[in-house]
């Protein structure tokens, strides 16, 4: 009854005194705002970055193949990687469920004449799967075209095309440096990863064994493996690296993991999380000042009320528990505002952004807490300074 009694004083003072209760407010909603608006958008982009590796999935692993450094002084012809021994990849471990070689073309593309802004990839049909490409028309490359001269055209490079024609792509020619490839295959939009050192919407995808012909500087130098969920990376990756050692021993192997790349980002994301939540910590910390200056002048001029409530019976715990209960309001009102405001502020973000909005609850919980807990800390010295009052001195105050 009596923790009622104080709430409904409490609610009432606060009434009385608007102005200086709406200020007060005001810094508890901004301070609260800031920090969910600022931990909720460094959740929001850290999960938009790790979008496209749950897209793909946590199971791939990318492999680049480049010249060892010391091999390269010496006057020795460097060693090629053929696609069998690519592909034999497969059974170095039986982690690996699938790889995919890729060769990178480094010739001009033509159509109708008209030179088009691409690049090329020599690539395999298991590309495709574990790449996550989707064909909108047509089909994609196959095994069985072995050094046939047909083509897969991204998105983008579609688009370009269609200024230069309005018949159906499908069927027509392109040219690659000086060689004429067959259109058999348009891809759909692609979301670019980390795994492809390309851009599959800019890219002419062709038959490996073809982009071996028509360029000699077009190298197996990257593959993609698809591995089983529980795979031992550490372990597959030794296997690997042992098995290029044995048949190029003046190539060096690069990996990069999916695990490893969404480990790291959460790392990261944990460390943007602190330091964004402690720039937002500083506006709440103001606002937590400007509860404490409200409530110390509150009691500066509740003086005689405090010397009433003490000479009737009232004990000093009372008047701390009646002062400290009003700035809790204070902090509980402002923190609940604060934490739609701040929601409202990061589903801008998200939106100006085109981020997928997830509300994430660790922001809300930290944003209200850190409120309430401000309120409560700011609030409890002048609370303490209205309990401490002499009753005599508090009667006599004007």
């Amino acid at each position: 009854m009596k923790f009622i009694a104080h709430c409904q004083a409490g609610l009432s003072n606060l009434y009385l005194s608007k102005m200086r209760s709406l200020l007060a407010l005001l810094g508890i909603l901004v301070g609260t705002a800031s920090v969910v608006a600022m931990v909720l958008g460094g959740e929001l982009a850290t999960n938009e970055a790790l979008k496209q590796f749950k897209t793909l999935g946590t199971d791939l692993l990318a492999i680049n193949i480049s010249q060892n450094s010391d091999s390269s002084k010496h006057d020795e012809t460097p060693t090629t990687i053929t696609l069998q021994q690519a592909n034999a990849v497969v059974n170095v471990d039986h982690s690996v469920l699938a790889v995919a070689p890729y060769s990178q073309v480094y010739s001009p593309i033509q159509f109708n004449g008209h030179d088009i802004n691409g690049s090329a990839l020599g690539v395999t049909e298991a590309f495709v799967r574990i790449a996550h490409i989707d064909i909108a028309r047509g089909r994609f490359i196959s095994d069985l075209d072995g050094i046939a001269f047909y083509c897969v055209v991204g998105h983008t490079l579609y688009e370009d095309m269609k200024r230069y024609t309005l018949d159906d792509p499908i069927g027509k020619q392109l040219q690659i440096g000086k060689t004429i490839f067959t259109i058999v295959g348009i891809a759909a939009p692609w979301t670019e990863n980390s795994f492809v050192y390309a851009n599959i919407d800019s890219t002419v995808l062709i038959p490996i064994q073809t982009s071996h012909i028509i360029s000699r500087f077009s190298l197996i130098n990257n593959l993609i493996l698809r591995l089983t969920p529980k795979a031992d990376i550490d372990k597959t990756k030794d296997l690997i690296e042992a098995y290029f050692h044995q048949i190029a021993p003046d190539k060096k192997v690069f990996f990069r993991s999916a695990k490893e790349f969404i480990t790291r980002m959460e790392k990261q994301s944990e460390i943007l999380t602190v330091f964004l939540g402690l720039i937002g910590g500083v506006s709440l910390l103001v606002g937590g000042i400007g509860v404490m200056n409200i409530m110390l002048v509150s009691v500066v001029e509740r003086r005689r009320e405090i010397g009433i409530r003490l000479a009737v019976g009232a004990t000093r715990a009372d008047i701390r528990s009646l002062f400290l209960l009003e700035a809790t309001m204070l902090s509980l009102l402002g923190g609940l505002l604060g934490v739609i405001l701040g929601i409202a502020i990061a589903y801008v973000i998200a939106l100006c952004w085109h981020w997928a909005f997830t509300l994430f609850l660790l922001p809300i919980v930290i944003g209200f807490s850190v409120s309430v807990a401000t309120g409560v800390f700011f609030g409890f010295y002048p609370a303490y300074q209205a309990s401490e009052l002499d009753p005599i001195v508090a009667l006599r105050a004007d």
